[in-house]
């Protein structure tokens, strides 16, 4: 396994301010509108084979996500399209906004579709459990359908709720196009 090497937040900025540096944000588009790191690439992992990353001769690469964990899961990859060392971002955007820099966000894009999903799955699990004890049992199916579904959606990769999410009103044209 490749290991990338890990730099601080701090490192990172003065890399990134003295032009020695790209980062490269591999978080997905729905997360990266919502916050990222002024002067980052989004290249989201589901499009990260396609993307050109741009790296010009001299300059570090250096990749991040939300806390390091995706980063690092993901490391043969990312390194793979890197020439010579690359670099992760410690404790990805959370290390950075923990070490005081700054973060643009936009409080008008929607939620991430994960925690949507998560939202939806949640509420609809309670109401049918609710349901089930207060009216009758056969609301119980409710959870059960619910749990179905979040178990088929964790052994496919494919979430019919996060698809039926995503053109959803609040959802539609909301994040930038790939």
């Amino acid at each position: 396994m490749t290991v990338l090497t890990a730099l601080s937040a701090a490192d990172v900025a003065a890399r990134m301010k003295s032009g020695t540096a790209v980062l490269v944000d591999i978080r997905e588009r729905d997360e990266f509108a919502r916050e990222h790191i002024p002067g980052a690439a989004a290249t989201p992992m589901s499009l990260f084979e396609k993307a050109d990353l741009q790296i010009l001769p001299g300059r570090d690469v250096v990749f991040m996500c939300r806390s390091g964990n995706r980063t690092q899961a993901n490391c043969n990859q990312l390194a793979s399209r890197v020439p010579g060392q690359a670099y992760v971002l410690a404790g990805g955007i959370d290390g950075w906004k923990k070490a005081g820099l700054a973060t643009k966000t936009n409080d008008k894009a929607p939620l991430e579709m994960m925690r949507q999903v998560q939202m939806v799955a949640g509420g609809l699990i309670l109401t049918g459990a609710a349901l089930g004890v207060l009216v009758h049992p056969a609301f119980w199916g409710l959870a059960a359908f619910v749990g179905a579904g979040l178990f088929f959606a964790g052994a496919t990769g494919f979430c019919g709720m996060a698809r039926l999410l995503a053109v959803m009103p609040w959802n539609r044209n909301a994040f930038p196009a790939a």
